[in-house]
């Protein structure tokens, strides 16, 4: 029987947290070293684009896939231990790249080893906290992006100051290896060979082994792709991607270029902007939703889209402005708007999909999502700066980002219409799932209705 205490389920959200952090990590810490490393290396901002974007998201995505059907399989904190002691050591070889080449496939290591973080998390995470709780939980698991952000950002760019962009890489390397130890050594897997029948009166279904008829990867996506649901969040998680990562990734190159600001000035404003609304808003989203909106999540989605509608108007204003303080102030506000909806997203599509297939749900969104966002998003806005500098010089960078920032309309468009089916397709997941567990939950889907 797992252990469902409120203790030993803290201590697993802040493991799992800590670990989220230092996965992305060194993504930002990328960001802010690109100028250094451009200059170092003598690249451009294509070759960076390309590395920093679809080389590492190409074998960060597909890589998920295969470990996604280990996690619905297979012992899941195994998983996320080896993975985070892969990725950590991987960024530590970072900082020995001498050329584009030797980093760009050192960086498509970083890619293996952090597929491997996520799906196996969400996975994980569900079988601790019921429909209810699910959006506090995700809430809570992503404030460790706000925590990575911090680290990255603030920590990297006074390292990178003082020691270098090789050093930084090694250093933050390290807080990886330990916590993969850490995993490894106290959280465990709940799932277990053979159970014993569950009882209509059980608070907490136990999480079911791995059985002979687990669905194959065709059989996964087909149902999925059956729901229309699922189909919009793909979309709309995938568009939010493009944009987010292709704006955030060259970021911190604009305001080095426009405003000539300093690798430690970078990092100190971007982690109190980033870090203090990461903070804020992902822990009021979950809660908002939680409280307010539990087991509603038709308007969970409807609040997401009118605010992601909302960010496509204000981001602009970024670009539009002269002075870098109230720059930072408008993409203060653009950050507090994005995280609040972290928690409602995941905890839906946990919700929306069955227990055997959740891993791989969340590893199909994000496979999607990063080699489209993550992948296409850096690589775009770095080729479209290219291909402006003839007409903008070194305020390319400025216009190119100015032209991505409209894109989250169309994630709000899909967030809409998601919205309007997710009542009927959580009816029938909930009717699918364990008799203790369908008794526990069915009342509450009607709520939501």
């Amino acid at each position: 029987m797992k252990d469902t205490s409120k203790n030993y389920k803290r201590y697993l959200l802040t493991i799992l947290l800590l670990i989220l952090a230092f996965n992305v990590v060194d993504r930002f810490a990328l960001g802010v070293m690109l100028q250094d490393i451009k200059t170092d290396l003598r690249l451009s901002d294509t070759q960076l684009g390309f590395m920093s974007g679809i080389a590492f998201a190409l074998f960060y995505s597909i890589m998920g896939i295969p470990l996604a059907r280990w996690a619905d399989r297979g012992n899941r904190v195994t998983i996320i231990s080896l993975t985070a002691a892969l990725w950590s050591g991987m960024v530590a070889l970072c900082g020995v790249a001498g050329n584009f080449t030797q980093l760009l496939l050192i960086r498509i290591g970083v890619g293996v080893g952090e597929a491997g973080c996520i799906p196996a998390a969400y996975s994980l995470m569900p079988d601790y906290f019921i429909r209810a709780e699910r959006p506090r939980a995700a809430a809570v698991y992503s404030l460790g992006g706000s925590l990575g952000i911090v680290i990255g950002y603030f920590l990297a760019g006074w390292l990178n100051r003082f020691y270098g962009w090789r050093t930084t890489f090694m250093l933050l390397a390290l807080p990886g290896l330990a916590l993969a130890a850490l995993a490894w050594l106290t959280l465990r897997e709940p799932r277990r060979p053979r159970m014993a029948p569950q009882t209509a009166s059980c608070e907490w279904p136990v999480a079911r082994a791995p059985t002979a008829d687990q669905p194959s990867l065709r059989e996964v996506c087909v149902s999925l792709w059956g729901s229309k649901t699922f189909r919009h969040l793909l979309f709309g998680f995938s568009a939010v991607y493009f944009f987010l990562y292709g704006i955030q990734q060259w970021q911190p190159s604009f305001f080095t270029r426009s405003y000539g600001l300093t690798s430690s000035e970078l990092g100190t404003w971007f982690a109190v902007v980033y870090g203090s609304t990461g903070v804020v808003g992902a822990y009021w989203g979950g809660e908002w939703a939680s409280r307010y909106a539990a087991n509603n999540e038709r308007l969970q989605l409807q609040v997401t889209s009118c605010v992601f509608a909302g960010v496509s108007i204000i981001s602009p204003l970024i670009y539009l402005l002269h002075n870098y303080h109230l720059a930072f102030g408008v993409l203060g506000v653009v950050s507090l708007g994005i995280t609040t909806l972290n928690g409602p997203i995941i905890a839906t599509i946990q919700t929306l999909v069955p227990e055997r297939m959740r891993a791989m749900a969340i590893a199909l969104i994000f496979l999607f999502a990063n080699l489209i966002g993550m992948g296409l998003g850096p690589l775009a806005a770095g080729v479209l700066s290219d291909a402006l500098q003839a007409w903008f010089g070194k305020e390319s960078l400025r216009y190119a980002l100015l032209a991505l920032s409209p894109g989250y309309l169309w994630a709000a468009w899909h967030f809409w219409h998601a919205s309007r089916t997710v009542a009927q397709d959580l009816s029938i997941t909930v009717t699918a799932q364990s008799p203790a567990l369908a008794v526990h939950e069915r009342s509450a889907v009607a709520g939501g209705l």
